[in-house]
């Protein structure tokens, strides 16, 4: 249940229907469903391939996994903060000439759409620290059709980002989104406390 959340907080298909509906406004309905349906399919492979290869590039880079954990652990709470505060920083969202840039295209579906706001550096961290969570063929299968539900959920949430934005409007969307930054927070800081637990642990035994 923990991986469904963090992966849910962290995509936040809920808080991508407005984003999408503003980087497609004019558009007819067919393109936009297209551009969905290839920025879900563009970012489903590009986490994938971090879940699988994970573990493998983090001992290549000479990274130890308690260091990763507190480094994600930080990244992801900068996200919640930006959640927390609905504001937009670097880490999920992209800058002025980034929007610039996507508002005189036709096609957003492979930027910003499938990176950075779908799959985004705290989207790629989630998927790297949840690649040294499975130690069960059972449980590396329940992790992949996790990601995948939730990236289901945030094309289903594109794909309806009308239907959302009059139903919840902004200050809706904005609301749910803080309440999931603030489980986002808790889980960073879990994170974190695990990553230093691993690499100091006679000084967690002695604080407990």
């Amino acid at each position: 249940m923990g991986t469904f959340i963090v992966l849910l907080v962290v995509v936040n298909p809920i808080g991508l229907a407005p984003i999408f509906a503003g980087l497609t406004r004019g558009q007819d309905r067919t393109h936009q469903h297209r551009q969905a349906w290839h920025a879900t399919l563009l970012a489903t492979i590009i986490l994938i391939t971090f879940f699988i290869s994970g573990d493998t590039l983090l001992r290549l880079l000479g990274i130890g996994l308690p260091a990763f954990r507190i480094a994600g652990g930080m990244l992801l709470f900068l996200v919640a903060i930006d959640m927390i505060f609905a504001r937009g920083s670097g880490v999920r969202s992209t800058t002025l000439r980034e929007r610039a840039e996507a508002a005189h295209k036709e096609d957003v579906s492979v930027f910003p759409l499938a990176f950075p706001l779908i799959s985004g550096p705290g989207a790629i961290t989630t998927t790297l620290l949840m690649a040294n969570t499975w130690s069960t063929i059972p449980q590396f299968i329940t992790i992949l059709l996790l990601l995948i539900l939730v990236l289901g959920l945030a094309l289903l949430a594109m794909l309806s980002s009308p239907w959302i934005m009059r139903l919840l409007g902004e200050t809706g969307t904005n609301v749910i989104g803080r309440l999931l930054g603030l489980m986002l927070a808790a889980l960073a800081i879990q994170y974190m406390l695990d990553g230093l637990a691993d690499s100091f642990p006679a000084l967690m035994i002695q604080s407990s």
